[in-house]
């Protein structure tokens, strides 16, 4: 195709197609619709061998519009690469520009482009992206009009997809192509190589260029991946950023791009549905990217679980990487003196000898377990008699994580001048808005079986951790517990807790004989009534 002043067209816009109805309509029709006019675009479409009647849909808008698209039929590839890659060799526009085939441009994208590079003598254009149908698309890079932006003083880095204008005479010198050995992704390395070596990246946030579509099914080919060849895609990308930056702060912000996105996305749910010498692979190929291309700086902005399994990654440790993932992201905590971590399997592991400092959690703990606060107690009889059962609601999950070792119970007995400790068994339950206490007495422990009973029993509550103590007031109303023994009744009753003094806000049982006039009057005063 030439254009009004015969010579070749101003832009090529390639669409690489596989089984994209019915977005592909909308797509196509946007291109047809383009304010630049047809003298000026021709549009290079490449079936990969659909199966859905795309193919169809190619050919019937070639016969509406002779001269505008060239399409060409090829078997499958396995992804967009190849036939990407042939619709560039067919190209003949100054400029080329590369649109989804499940998405559609705005009537006036090409043209203000094309006038964009023209006028700013650019290689690369990014035109303002928008999503639809819940599509992320990024939003920074788009903030303003940028006349030239670099990696490094802008968000290009998180825009590095292949839908934007380039300059063929800049691709063609560069010798680019997309790596067909990558079904996913092979438009990054391509994108930040153009980006790298170009004169001139603009970005123009005037108007809605392109409008990324997520299908209903989400079956889009970077929504649906393998995170093996995810892996591989992400690894050429970081080694072209390796090639053209020195070490220090300017690599290490495009790495995070790479670190926070991809490398995280190796780690997200579904990675354990694999078979385990798959999740191995991706670990172990997970570690050689961190060894090469991450360090702290590059993982800073990581989730606390994705930056603990990078950095034992890299260290090789696959197993704890994926222990970590099994115990999730609310593993029990541990409470070392005013210290909280996170106690995945791996931490304090001799044979791993890792951190304690990346296992430490204490920000994100310190300032609520310093805040949480208890309710009332609720306290019962069990069924049987048998047992003292108090219960109290704490406001804080993460009690429930800690375990019972920061729960202390003081439970002591008397009788006359003679005291003893008690034990109580003490249970957790995280809820949806904190943590179940409960604690557990056998009352039979007041009633040893060769001594008289013990007179009393008090109970006291304080759950502690990282330097803050709190003291958890019980009270209970409860009727009385008869019990028999060595041939006494005796009664069992909950005292009013002391007001002040060592004793207020603790539990007290009391333990009384019942005279035998008492138990007799009550039995036979029935019988009274009745004669």
């Amino acid at each position: 195709m030439q254009n009004a002043t015969g010579g070749e067209p101003d832009v090529s816009v390639v669409v690489a197609v596989y089984n994209t109805m019915p977005y592909l309509t909308e797509c196509l029709t946007s291109l047809a619709e383009q304010s630049i006019g047809h003298e000026r675009l021709e549009v290079v479409a490449v079936d990969d061998g659909s199966t859905d009647g795309s193919g169809k849909e190619l050919d019937r808008f070639a016969e509406l519009y002779p001269g505008l698209f060239t399409v060409v039929h090829q078997e499958n590839s396995g992804g967009p690469a190849a036939p990407s890659n042939r619709a560039l060799d067919l190209a003949r526009g100054r400029y080329v520009f590369f649109v989804g085939a499940d998405d559609y441009l705005g009537v006036e994208a090409l043209e203000r482009l094309v006038t964009a590079a023209d006028r700013l003598g650019s290689d690369v254009v990014l035109g303002k992206m928008v999503g639809v149908n819940g599509r992320d698309v990024p939003g920074a890079v788009f903030e303003r009009d940028s006349d030239d932006v670099t990696f490094l003083n802008s968000a290009l880095a998180w825009s590095i997809s292949n839908t934007k204008l380039f300059r063929r005479g800049h691709i063609e010198e560069l010798g680019l192509r997309f790596d067909e050995d990558l079904p996913v992704l092979s438009d990054e390395p391509f994108t930040m190589e153009a980006c790298f070596r170009a004169r001139r990246v603009s970005v123009r946030a005037d108007y809605d260029y392109y409008f990324a579509v997520r299908r209903d099914d989400e079956s889009n080919v970077t929504l649906s991946f393998r995170r093996e060849d995810w892996l591989r895609a992400t690894a050429r990308a970081m080694a072209v950023t390796a090639r053209h930056t020195e070490p220090g702060a300017s690599r290490d912000w495009i790495h995070r791009r790479h670190c926070t996105s991809e490398m995280a996305r190796i780690l997200a749910p579904g990675l354990l549905d694999l078979p385990l010498d798959t999740q191995r692979r991706l670990c172990d190929g997970l570690g050689e990217l961190v060894r090469e291309h991450c360090n702290e700086s590059v993982m800073a902005r990581l989730s606390r679980v994705d930056r603990l399994c990078m950095r034992l990654a890299g260290r090789g440790h696959t197993d704890a990487v994926l222990d970590v993932l099994r115990a999730g992201a609310e593993p029990p905590l541990r409470l070392d003196r005013k210290r909280a971590y996170a106690a995945y399997p791996s931490f304090r592991d001799p044979e791993l000898a890792v951190p304690d400092a990346w296992f430490d959690v204490t920000k994100e703990v310190a300032e609520p377990w310093a805040e949480q606060t208890f309710g009332p107690a609720q306290a019962c009889w069990s069924d049987d008699g048998e047992q003292l059962v108090i219960r109290v609601r704490g406001s804080l999950p993460e009690l429930a994580r800690a375990g019972a070792e920061t729960v202390r119970v003081r439970a002591e007995s008397r009788r006359g001048g003679e005291r003893q400790p008690r034990t109580c068994h003490v249970s957790l339950t995280a809820v949806e808005d904190g943590t179940d206490l409960q604690l557990t007495f056998k009352v039979g422990e007041l009633f040893p079986a060769k001594a008289p009973s013990w007179g009393s029993c008090t109970f006291g509550l304080k759950v502690t951790g990282l330097g803050v103590t709190h003291e958890v007031p019980l009270t209970a109303e409860l009727p009385a517990l008869r019990r028999w023994h060595r041939l006494r009744p005796h009664r069992v009753t909950v005292a009013a807790p002391a007001a002040e003094g060592k004793y207020a806000g603790m539990l007290t049982l009391r333990v009384t004989r019942v005279p035998v006039r008492q138990l007799v009057r009550r039995c036979l005063g029935p019988l009274r009534r009745r004669t």
